[in-house]
């Protein structure tokens, strides 16, 4: 059934990359921006998340070569936007206590970008104390936790209890489940696996609690039209040991991406200005990317 997946994922992810590199200007951090980031979820956050989507098609390699070559090229784009790393040296030495620097880092990392001072400061951290403890929601320990082993530091984090301390380490009542929790649950199999590498680190109760249940909840939020949603549960579909890859969803988001590869967060209407058509939409065309790519490797594995 998971072969059926391929071909439909490989589209979506190629169509998906190439929107993200047709609009990738709209994504530039305004001029005269500084390590402080007046607001960090506008453009530097999203800039992040384009460099995840390219890191793991590079890390895949399994996607064809026109998303490897789009994935580069958001990269290049996004490393020359930090100023080679400079811009998240400086807010890191700044502000020791922020994690995004560290998590952005480990995107470029994971596809060989490298920053000497950057390297040196986060090693310097991960023996503070301070740092360690800094206080985070516990699916955000995690990304932590995976950013720093993507990163090659060691802050001596106790997996197991991390997995304990979230929403899906308890394998809850799969009824009680909401809209914020589900993007919460989706995160903690991200990093416990970092994107589908290790599926082996999820622990056992939970691929199979993950294998009854995130059918069920994809078909929900599938019927509701929260594609965003919808394309995040897919990739933690792609992170169990044994890949949950339903044609039907694959089917499902294919036909509501855009010719031009856009893929609409939820149900309501796409703006036809460019500029907001990207604000709206480019965490859903990445999240797709990286769902796409990640069927794509595991389905032919």
């Amino acid at each position: 059934m998971t072969t059926a997946v391929t071909p439909i994922a490989h589209q979506v992810a190629t169509r998906a990359f190439g929107w993200l590199l047709a609009h990738r200007d709209h994504g530039a951090l305004p001029e005269g921006t500084t390590a402080d980031l007046g607001d960090p979820n506008s453009v530097y956050k999203p800039l992040g998340e384009a460099a995840l989507a390219g890191s793991l098609v590079l890390r895949e390699s399994a996607a064809g070569s026109e998303s490897m070559r789009a994935a580069r090229e958001l990269l290049d784009f996004g490393w020359r936007q930090l100023r080679e790393g400079d811009l998240l040296y400086e807010r890191q030495l700044r502000h020791a206590l922020l994690t995004d620097p560290l998590e952005m880092y480990a995107h470029f990392a994971r596809a060989g970008y490298r920053h000497d001072g950057m390297d040196a400061l986060l090693r310097h951290n991960a023996a503070l104390r301070s740092v360690r403890a800094a206080e985070v929601v516990p699916n955000r320990r995690l990304a932590i936790a995976n950013a720093a082993r993507i990163a090659g530091l060691d802050y001596g984090f106790d997996w197991a209890a991390l997995t304990r301390a979230t929403w899906l380490g308890a394998t809850p009542e799969p009824w009680a489940i909401d809209w914020m929790t589900a993007y919460s649950m989706t995160h903690t199999v991200f990093h416990l696996t970092d994107w589908g590498a290790r599926p082996e680190d999820l622990p056992e109760e939970i691929a199979s609690y993950l294998t009854t249940w995130l059918p069920v909840w994809t078909d929900i939020w599938r019927e509701v039209a929260q594609w965003d949603l919808v394309a995040e549960l897919m990739i933690v579909g792609s992170c169990l040991p044994d890949p949950v890859c339903d044609p039907a969803d694959w089917a499902a988001l294919a036909a509501v991406q855009h010719p031009d590869g856009l893929v609409p967060r939820d149900g309501d209407p796409v703006s036809e200005d460019p500029a907001r058509r990207f604000a709206d939409h480019q965490h859903t065309a990445v999240v797709a990317a990286v769902a796409g790519s990640i069927a794509v490797s595991r389905t032919l594995a």
